[in-house]
């Protein structure tokens, strides 16, 4: 069974600007099989899996280029980086919107060689598994509180319960769990993160102990939701911090983790400058955490932190599905006053509060430590003055069954319609 995929249509808008479309994201969340969907019919199809085709690749590009001539689709083309400079002079040459269309899922090498040959010529769309609206069979496009919108959302989506919601969670949102029954999720992590490691991080010189790697994944897996305290890894992890820092950052180059920045203005004062990480596959994570089942990961301790995961990487997977970079922050100061997730777009605030309750009270309690910013601006002791900036209706997403206000300007929303 096929999911149809809401970034479907901004792969098409990319491929009719650029001639090098690069669809990129983690192993198996259906960046080949999106688009060899689309494909048109004489499109050729070659994958650099197969070792004899990528070293032809590899030691003659221009051959490879001749037999596999645009338009062209090429898989895993991370594994010969040789091919970007021929590509760049046949882009140029015939000047072609979407004459190749290329998947890479080892982001943290690929990127430079991109950069370097292909600046301006690629359109890069990044991908993630299937979100919860997709599973449903719906595309309402980019999260956003607004009022005059959220009905319609409500409208659209299917109702779910907690232990619904938790059993999504758990199941996480590679396609292969949702496109074949009778999957062994266990089975399936395991040759994931296998295949993953073999792969994707042994080829990177930045990492030398897979093992003392899979222990630091696992360890950044326990501590989604919260901060990035890169001393904190480290020490749990048994590596230096700078190898905490490298390491974390081929998992945000992976697509495996996320990074919520702190949202700063100068109106806000004592506000905490480190980043927020989250896994962008709950089921990934779930397996790393070693819970059996949906049920017992709703009734632990880290309940709390898994629905925030997922509601922060639905509202995450909302933008990258309709080609927008993520406006996402969130706010902390030292008084450990906090606001999980603000949208921040079109110069506008939009404070978000996550709480697995059904009606959790005094929830919005927080969104009033960004008065400030709607105050004018006034010079501080050096001269700069704060932005001014609108704050925008807030919500709190939860377990609620309806879309409720709490007050005049913040909402109580159901994290089933994102």
């Amino acid at each position: 069974m096929y999911y149809e995929r809401t970034i479907e249509a901004t792969v098409r808008n990319v491929s009719a600007t650029f001639p090098v479309l690069l669809l990129t994201g983690p192993r198996q969340v259906g960046k080949s099989t999106l688009l060899e969907r689309i494909a048109e019919p004489e499109r050729k199809r070659v994958s650099l899996d197969n070792p004899t085709v990528r070293a032809l690749a590899q030691t003659d590009p221009e051959l490879f280029l001749q037999r596999y001539a645009p338009p062209v689709l090429i898989d895993e083309v991370q594994y010969a980086p040789e091919l970007f400079p021929y590509i760049k002079i046949i882009a140029d040459r015939r000047r072609q919107p979407g004459d190749f269309w290329l998947t890479g899922s080892q982001m943290f090498r690929m990127m430079k060689n991109v950069t370097e040959s292909l600046a301006g010529r690629a359109g890069i769309v990044p991908m993630l598994g299937l979100s919860s609206a997709e599973i449903d069979g719906r595309h309402p496009g980019a999260f956003e509180v607004d009022v005059s919108k959220l009905p319609n959302r409500l409208a659209a989506a299917k109702p779910m319960t907690v232990t619904e919601v938790f059993e999504r969670i758990f199941k996480g949102s590679m396609p292969r769990l949702y496109e074949l029954e009778g999957v062994n999720r266990e089975l399936y992590f395991e040759s994931y993160l296998d295949t993953y490691l073999s792969r994707d991080i042994r080829a990177l010189e930045q990492v030398g102990d897979l093992t003392a790697f899979l222990n630091f994944i696992r360890i950044v897996a326990a501590r989604t939701a919260t901060s990035v305290n890169y001393d904190s890894l480290a020490q749990d992890a048994g590596v230096s911090g700078p190898t905490a820092k490298k390491w974390l950052s081929i998992l945000v180059s992976c697509g495996i983790v996320g990074l919520v920045e702190p949202y700063f203005n100068n109106a806000l004062k004592r506000v905490v400058k480190a980043p927020r990480m989250y896994f962008l596959d709950t089921g990934l994570c779930a397996h790393l955490m070693g819970w059996g089942s949906a049920a017992v990961l709703e009734a632990s301790a880290m309940s709390g932190a898994f629905f925030e995961t997922w509601v922060v990487s639905e509202i995450w997977k909302s933008y990258l599905n309709v080609g927008k970079r993520p406006p996402l922050f969130f706010y902390r100061d030292s008084n450990k006053k906090e606001i999980d997730l603000i949208i921040y777009q079109d110069g506008v605030v939009y404070p978000i509060e996550i709480k697995k309750g059904a009606a959790p009270t005094d929830a919005a309690k927080n969104f009033s430590v960004l008065a400030p910013i709607e105050k004018d601006p006034e010079p501080d002791e050096f001269g700069a003055a704060h932005l001014k900036t609108a704050i925008g209706p807030g919500a709190v997403v939860c377990l609620a069954s309806d879309l409720l206000p709490i007050d005049r300007k913040n909402w109580y929303v159901p994290a089933w319609i994102i």
